[in-house]
């Protein structure tokens, strides 16, 4: 079982050492109390299916204020497409999606309509089947137990400490929530819980019932390949603090400069933007959107979200001239500049593609890897096979995820072909309903000369009748 990642950007676990007598008799206190509250939870949770249907309830999940408003008209597309029969087996035209979304997409339809952006990804590019996460059932799952369940306690009441969902303790919020975090980390253990998911989890919570959370959160990690991020080693994480600077270096470099000069790497700001996917900092609204893009485009939306941010406020942060003062101003006063900057955010993200960029990055980022180890002199033999074996490790790990990109790269082809050889198919029968058409417009022309030819002229017929 994976252990928390608090031990990485986002908090610190102390170091295992010999407890005292003192020590050793807390920790059972602090299970023994951990235990009845588990048993506390287990009863509050049989109330929680009738609660989850009520309207109150729900009126308390969408409690947040909406960055692009949606009109009646594009509403009445969503539901158009929500109410196909058959939905999760036909493919939709994918532009009227990104122009619908672009519109704005309806609060209280926004759950299903995510799960309508799944199934349409589904449809097209299906995860090779050694990807794909294991089939147990989420009832069975809640049946066992978790060893992440203290990381889990720990973070409930920090996760939306403000939204009334998930204010009260052991409430339905927070039961529901230590649910869905508690079958993620049995169904993933090379995963199993890190710091940061429960943000995650809990915007799908304010969305849509537990069980349909939990499906949309194994598709946002498998399908759309958010946990590589939430691996123990970080590596992935590492390698996305990189590619950030150097976008900045790319799109903004009078940005990038003053952060080096301020010493100020990504992972000091940006890395609780990746992890909890701007859910810790920022207004639901403006979060609620940036899940709309990643339903829609992948986990790309991200870094788009992030440059997009920061570029759009450059003269602002130009202005600050400390590490402090520039940080305060990121984490803090950033999030809350209003919705009309927010709104702005999110429609430079429909016009971006980094893709190209983000994968020479990551190469790059090895290659800088592997130079650095190569050029320290100072490196004992046995320093230098550690870090040649976490070099090797680290390369296995890029090529188990370049070979299942390039598996999924191939499913994609394979359905772009599929779609071609349907459309060629398509063609020739259009083109052989063309000839039959000409064919019968020549045989009715041929009788039309025909019928003309033995109706005699007007005036042959004005002649005899004199």
């Amino acid at each position: 079982m994976a252990t928390s990642c608090n031990d990485g950007y986002l908090g610190a676990v102390a170091e295992e050492k010999k407890r005292t007598p003192r020590e050793l008799r807390d920790l059972w206190r602090k299970a023994i109390l951990q235990q009845i509250l588990l048993l506390r939870m287990e009863k509050e949770n049989q109330k929680l299916q009738a609660s989850e249907s009520d309207l109150q309830n729900k009126r308390l999940k969408l409690d947040y204020e909406e960055i692009t408003l949606c009109l009646k008209e594009v509403t009445q597309v969503w539901e158009k497409m929500l109410n196909v029969p058959a939905r999760s087996t036909v493919k939709f035209n994918m532009e009227n999606i990104h122009t619908a979304m672009g519109q704005g997409v309806p609060r209280h339809h926004r759950g299903e309509i995510w799960k309508l952006l799944a199934e349409q990804h589904q449809l097209r590019y299906r995860l090779p089947v050694k990807q794909q996460p294991k089939t147990t059932r989420y009832e069975e799952l809640l049946k066992q137990l978790t060893s992440q369940q203290h990381a889990i306690l720990i973070d409930l009441g920090r996760t939306f400490p403000t939204h009334p969902y998930f204010t009260t303790q052991l409430g339905a919020g927070q039961l529901s929530l230590y649910n869905l975090l508690k079958a993620y980390s049995l169904l993933d253990p090379e995963v199993g819980y890190c710091q940061g998911l429960s943000f995650v989890a809990g915007i799908l919570l304010l969305h849509m019932s537990e069980e349909d959370a939990f499906q949309m959160l194994k598709f946002l990690m498998y399908d759309m390949g958010l946990r590589r991020q939430y691996r123990p080693d970080m590596i992935i994480l590492q390698i996305q603090m990189y590619q950030l600077s150097r976008l900045l270096h790319d799109y903004h470099r009078d940005l990038y400069c003053h952060f080096e000069e301020n010493e100020i790497s990504p992972s000091l700001y940006a890395a609780p933007w990746f992890l909890t996917v701007f859910a810790s900092q920022f207004p639901l609204g403006f979060v609620a959107r940036v899940f709309d893009m990643i339903f829609l485009q992948g986990s790309e939306v991200i870094f788009k979200v992030a440059l997009s941010l920061l570029g759009n406020h450059k003269p602002l942060i130009l202005q600050h001239e400390s590490l402090e003062s520039i940080i305060d101003f990121i984490k803090c006063t950033l999030p809350n500049l209003g919705l009309v900057q927010m709104e702005k955010t999110i429609n430079q993200v429909f016009e971006m593609d980094l893709s190209k960029q983000l994968q020479a990055y990551e190469v790059e980022y090895h290659v800088l890897q592997d130079e650095l180890m190569d050029s320290s002199p100072t490196m004992t033999e046995n320093e230098r096979l550690e870090k040649l074996e976490k070099s090797n490790n680290s390369l296995r790990k890029q090529n188990s995820d370049l070979l299942e990109e390039l598996e999924v790269a191939h499913t994609k082809i394979e359905s772009l072909e599929a779609t071609v050889n349907t459309l060629l198919s398509n063609e020739g029968k259009l083109k052989q309903a063309i000839h039959r058409l000409e064919l019968e417009r020549a045989a009715l022309l041929a009788t039309v000369e025909e019928f003309q030819k033995q109706v005699p002229s007007t005036d042959h017929v004005e002649n005899n009748s004199l």
